[in-house]
């Protein structure tokens, strides 16, 4: 299971989160209408993305446990299908003409057997095959090219249709772990970002020396954010097998390091919006704690700290109207919370839903210009893990 700019495992999970607590109560009534989204006859789903148009965006289990990349559209949902592999997952949020991103395995075997893309070490089937990222529209999913290597990955997509993601080199990376059968696969090769425009793949400049990164977010305006660091095992704040150590911005080829909260690792941008502003999470002095952030050109990294009692945060998600929203996380890692920030505050989402809604919102990883969040919520009867979409209530109610 993964949160996209967030990845934790669902073996990871059982572990690391349990149902959150009685949510405070902010306000007597909801503010937030909230649809849970099913699967494709399994028993998980999860999204990442909600477009202008209430168009939700993510991965779905089958009855057999394969992963498909999903799009939800009111009562409708669409199974993307994959690369001829068994998994794949919508990351990016459709664009104006409904052209989606995300990653798929495909039907050839990778000699490195390498995870490329996460999702054997997030509880999908293991499949031994190669992950492309794939662009897809009107029912054809196309794969995306590599820097030499194998594998790619597609992480969003704007209304110009260029694409951020990271694809391997034929390099080797020396900073790779050796293989532990007890931590899953492994990356091989060196992992880099890169931007697609019109098919062609451009490499982006990682940041001091660091021989990997990966491109997670693109706005109108062509500015890419993500993070650039070292190989690891698989990281499970971000779902590759990277370790990020500098938060990136790209604007037209030049590469500006947003900095930190004070710490020297775990910094990594997130999303961002068409006015430049950037979220992610960033290590606080010591690099024992990290936290959310928010970033702007004039006001540099601003702090989003966890909600009253907790100890993480990671903010996933920003709209053009700078809007906020993500999860925090206590300090043994047993719950996670998803928050919107109103009015500079950080508040629990799920004290602004029906105290009888039958889901815990653990994060909010998408937001649309109509205040729309979506992102990953647990049944509290069945402890089943599903994608969510909540409307606020009174506020651009009508989808289309």
């Amino acid at each position: 299971m993964k949160f996209r700019s967030l990845s934790i495992s669902l073996g990871a999970l059982a572990l690391l989160a349990t149902l959150a607590g009685p949510a405070s109560q902010a306000q007597n009534s909801p503010r937030y209408r909230v649809i849970e989204l099913g699967t494709l006859g399994g028993t998980y789903s999860q999204t990442f993305y909600v477009s202008s148009k209430g168009v939700t965006s993510g991965e779905a289990s089958l009855a057999n446990g394969n992963w498909h990349a999903i799009l939800y559209q009111g009562p409708f949902k669409r199974d993307l299908g994959t690369l001829g592999g068994l998994n794949s997952s919508a990351f990016g949020s459709p664009n104006a003409i409904g052209q989606v991103v995300g990653a798929a395995e495909t039907s050839h075997t990778d000699p490195n057997a390498e995870d490329f893309c996460g999702f054997y070490g997030s509880g999908a089937p293991w499949s031994g095959t190669t992950c492309r990222g794939f662009l897809w529209q009107d029912g054809w999913m196309i794969p995306l090219s590599t820097l030499g290597g194998r594998n790619s990955a597609a992480s969003a997509i704007n209304n110009q249709g260029e694409v951020a993601g990271n694809a391997e080199t034929a390099t080797t990376d020396s900073t790779c772990p050796p293989y532990d059968p007890t931590q899953g696969q492994y990356q091989v090769l060196q992992d880099k970002p890169v931007v697609w425009e019109n098919g062609h793949i451009k490499e982006l400049p990682t940041y001091g020396g660091d021989p990997d990164g990966f491109a997670i977010a693109i706005n109108n305006d062509g500015q890419v954010v993500g993070a650039s660091g070292v190989c690891s095992t698989l990281n499970v704040i971000n779902g590759l097998y990277l370790s990020p150590v500098h938060a990136l911005l790209w604007d037209h080829g030049k590469v500006t390091n947003l900095g930190s909260l004070g710490g020297n690792f775990g910094n990594q941008a997130h999303n961002m919006n068409d006015r430049g502003q950037v979220v992610g999470v960033s290590d606080l002095a010591g690099d024992a704690v990290f936290h959310g952030f928010v970033w702007s050109q004039s006001s540099g990294m601003q702090d989003i700290p966890p909600l009253q009692g907790d100890t993480y945060s990671v903010a996933l998600a920003i709209n053009d109207a700078g809007e906020v929203g993500g999860v925090s996380i206590d300090s043994t890692f047993s719950t996670l919370t998803a928050f919107v920030v109103l009015d500079g505050v950080p508040t629990d989402l799920n004290a602004l839903i029906s105290a009888d809604s039958p889901l815990q919102l653990q994060t909010a990883c998408g937001i649309n210009s109509r205040g729309e969040i979506t992102g990953l919520a647990v049944e509290k009867s069945t402890g089943q893990y599903r994608g969510y979409l909540a409307i606020p209530v009174g506020r651009n109610e009508s989808r289309e």
